[in-house]
């Protein structure tokens, strides 16, 4: 990445993104492995038509809360984002990339959506809608930047906890491949929406579960719904995403070399244990 590049992504990080118009995007974008998972859906992204209301809820679980158009009427009830939920009806807004990409992880995890809106609403009751706790602030960067990661190899853990990201992406380039570190889920809705404009380089807020479990989503299901995990948001772990092989084109020695990118630690900073 030349000099100038490195400057534009540092000034367009500080800028709130806009997504492109659907008929900007090239359905090609849909194929990076940002995606992968989500392969059942990808029809709501490439068609030539937003999806309706009722074309998303068709394709969600028949239990649990229902999309709702977030329209005049609908937010006239001043009730809170999540506390709707709960009460069944998940705020949508009409031709919204950002709400669709919300929507499509809501029919693929739903049991892990619904934990963290019961941990946000908890909260709520317990110290109302005017201030955020720690935990509600390490919820939402979860649910809009999540990232599951499952470790096999526990000693890939030390340079991630060290920010050695040449080690971890390129010395280790195999061990991606190979599933001794591996995604096993994205579930941040705002990485997918960041997605649409190619090259991107997109930082994943990750909750790591560590040995040979059969689903690891579950796994962090299990841990938000017992309060065991998203209580500060120190406890998510950065993971440059452009670094794992095959995610980003140029994956060359210097790419990795880029400190406002591949941010060294900061002094101080300690990781939790894996779940």
């Amino acid at each position: 990445m030349t000099a100038a590049a490195t400057a534009a992504h540092a000034g367009n990080s500080r800028r709130r993104f806009v997504a492109p118009l659907r008929g900007q995007v090239e359905a090609a974008c849909f194929r990076h492995p940002l995606f992968d998972g989500y392969g059942e859906y990808l029809d709501l992204l490439t068609a030539s038509h937003w999806p309706g209301i009722d074309a998303l809820n068709t394709r969600m679980p028949l239990s649990g809360p229902r999309f709702a158009e977030q329209d005049a009427a609908l937010l006239a009830d001043g009730v809170h984002y999540e506390t709707r939920i709960a009460q069944g009806r998940i705020a949508t807004r009409a031709e919204n990339w950002h709400d669709l990409f919300n929507a499509m992880v809501w029919m693929r995890h739903p049991a892990l959506k619904q934990a963290l809106n019961r941990q946000q609403c908890r909260h709520i009751d317990r110290i109302g809608t005017r201030e955020r706790s720690p935990a509600q602030q390490a919820l939402t960067q979860f649910d809009e930047s999540g990232i599951v990661v499952q470790v096999r190899d526990a000693s890939l853990l030390d340079p991630w906890d060290r920010h050695d990201w040449t080690t971890l992406f390129l010395a280790n380039a195999d061990r991606w491949r190979e599933g001794g570190i591996s995604v096993a889920a994205v579930v941040g809705h705002a990485l997918m929406e960041q997605m649409l404009v190619p090259g991107r380089l997109l930082v994943g807020k990750c909750l790591v579960v560590q040995g040979d479990a059969s689903n690891a989503v579950a796994r962090v299901t299990e841990a938000i719904s017992a309060g065991e995990a998203l209580i500060a948001p120190s406890e998510l772990r950065p993971l440059p995403l452009a670094g794992i092989r095959g995610w980003h084109a140029d994956q060359v020695a210097a790419f990795y070399a880029q400190e406002d990118y591949f941010r060294p630690l900061r002094e101080g900073r300690v990781y939790p244990r894996p779940l």
